[in-house]
């Protein structure tokens, strides 16, 4: 069918089940919801068949639903009705919520309904749950759907409150009235499920040092306490805060706008309360395999099981630093140490990395000088996996990943992915050549051919789809849990094979003849030299388009190259 998706971001979600019906048959197209009048516009030229929304903020027109049908995603339960449905969810400790999908009609998230779905509510930030249960059930919901609606014979269930199986409401937006921490009265568990219904948007107002912050992320400390509500520890860029009865970590924080002030948005919470701020308030690190036995925060842990190490990190919205490039490549430089002949790396959930950290970038007071020491970085730890011939490298991805990120994955030996996860192999839709060498990686995966395809199309790519590309090696179903049980028993199966010893040999004389025909080197200088161009030279886009990204600059058509 010709299916046109309108979404008020092509967001994760949106990509996911973009890349799911691509990969059935279906033509997709895509609109961005900026005007009633370019929807309308884009409908007429685009002929839908079917009209779907996975993630939208705006009402569809009446002249659009009365002539189509359309169907929107919602993130709840039948009846569940109101634009705060996950923040609710949350911050009520629900243990399963739905994702219901609904005909527009004229009342918002009133119509009938095509499809639902259940989900366990995990212990986690918003974006987090939004990104694996809601978006798994989203896609079952959301196909489901699209297959009712192809059949010609499904009636659609009106909504009735007097049904059993309908049992969510109409809820208010959660407004910061009701995300504000009483750090005198609220327990450990109260505060986390205000910071986690907030994250990433809209974060939760407070109060720090006298100035008001957005806090954006909340994870449990085990051990440190304090007097409640004040900042106790930092560890890698995060603040600690106590509780009545615990303590908190809060890896990011956003400064409140001044009215006529610039804009603000996420940064490392150390870096937004800045050293004076922070004086005398202790840095307390944790170790690698001590953060993988304790409830505390890290972004990397270490685990070794029958000569396997596993080598954890999960950084916010997968970004990764200059300095957390260097943090991971120094735990992948002593994890390279162990007596283990297989790494696997990658976060337990959610992204496995988006590359480098647009948001540091544009706050350095040099930012072109920073994007260099950061693409310099990504470049180090990749040449690092690249260059390991000693052990076998798994890339297990629980989650998404783009530019960078999809190409630090590319240096391992083999790429596992779960079943929903979404890649975008590209960088050009953020006005750079690309480095971490990617014209070495890609294209011995795909073909020079493919790889120019990936990177000039800039779409995103499924799992199975980029298993079928030769861009990943496997594509294991299940929740995120279920990936990793399989990742661990599949990988202590290579550790343990005969075969092994034979096929590390084969890597290191491949690793050889790569480097007699071409040196890494060569590869990282050319790309490099692109790269420089990206980031000083006079007409590049590179700076503006990152400036749009991070300060959230709506576009004002949807992109060429989503449309279809």
């Amino acid at each position: 069918m010709r299916i046109l998706l309108v979404a008020s971001a092509f967001n994760s979600l949106t990509q996911r089940i973009h890349a799911e019906l691509r990969i059935r048959g279906h033509r997709i197209g895509v609109e961005l919801a900026l005007g009633d009048d370019l929807l309308r516009a884009r409908v007429a030229r685009f002929e839908p068949d079917l009209i779907l929304a996975p993630m939208l903020t705006a009402a569809i027109p009446e002249d659009i639903w009365s002539r189509h049908t359309v169907l929107i995603v919602h993130p709840g339960p039948k009846g569940d009705r109101g634009p705060s449905s996950l923040d609710w969810a949350i911050s009520a400790g629900a243990a399963e919520w739905g994702v219901t999908v609904l005909q527009a009609v004229a009342e918002m998230d009133a119509g009938p309904i095509w499809a639902s779905e259940p989900f366990p509510v995990t212990a986690c930030g918003k974006s987090e749950l939004y990104r694996n249960e809601v978006a798994d059930a989203a896609a079952r919901a959301a196909l489901l759907a699209v297959e009712r609606f192809a059949s010609g014979e499904f009636v659609p269930e009106p909504l009735d409150y007097s049904r059993a199986d309908v049992r969510g409401q109409l809820r208010p937006y959660h407004a910061q009235e009701f995300r504000r921490i009483d750090w005198a009265a609220d327990t450990t568990a109260t505060v986390l499920r205000k910071l986690r219904s907030g994250d990433s948007q809209p974060g939760v107002l407070d109060e720090l040092f006298g100035r008001e912050f957005f806090l954006h992320g909340g994870h449990f400390e085990d051990r440190l306490r304090g007097n409640p509500g004040a900042v106790i520890a930092t560890r890698d860029g995060a603040i600690c805060r106590a509780t009545i009865d615990g303590a908190v970590w809060l890896p990011q924080l956003r400064a409140r706008r001044t009215p006529g002030g610039p804009a603000t948005f996420k940064l490392p919470a150390t870096d937004v309360l800045g050293p004076r701020l922070l004086a005398g308030i202790p840095e307390v690190p944790v170790g690698l395999v001590e953060a993988a036995t304790r409830d505390t925060w890290s972004q990397l842990r270490y685990r070794e099981h029958d000569e396997v190490g596993y080598l954890e990190f999960a950084f916010p919205s997968g970004a990764m630093s200059t300095a957390q490039c260097e943090r991971l490549l120094a735990a992948y430089r002593w994890v390279c140490e162990r007596p283990v002949n297989v790494v696997v790396l990658g976060p337990v959930r959610d992204f496995f990395s988006n590359g480098i950290h647009l948001n540091v970038i544009e706050a350095a007071a040099d930012p072109a000088t920073e994007s260099w020491r950061n693409i310099n970085a990504m470049d180090d730890l990749v040449e690092a996996i690249l260059s390991t011939t000693d052990k076998l490298v798994i890339a297990a991805l629980a989650g998404n990943a783009a530019a960078g990120g999809v190409m630090l994955a590319l240096a391992a030996d083999e790429v596992w992915c779960r079943e929903s996860a979404v890649l975008n192999p590209h960088y050009r839709l953020m006005g750079l050549y690309g480095s971490e060498y990617w014209t070495y990686t890609l294209p011995r995966r795909v073909g020079e051919e493919q790889a120019a395809r990936l990177t000039r199309e800039a779409l995103p790519v499924g799992a199975r789809a980029a298993e079928g590309l030769g861009l990943v090696d496997r594509v294991l179903p299940g929740s995120a849990a279920e990936f990793w049980t399989r990742v661990r028993q599949e990988a202590e199966t290579f550790s343990s094979a005969p075969e092994l010893e034979d096929r590390l040999l084969l890597k290191k004389q491949r690793r050889a003849a790569d480097e007699r025909v071409k040196p890494l080197a060569a590869y990282r200088e050319a790309e490099l030299i692109q790269m420089y161009r990206n980031f000083w030279g006079a007409d590049e886009p590179y700076h503006r388009l990152r400036r749009n990204f991070v300060h959230k600059v709506c576009a004002q058509a949807t992109p060429a190259h989503l449309l279809a």
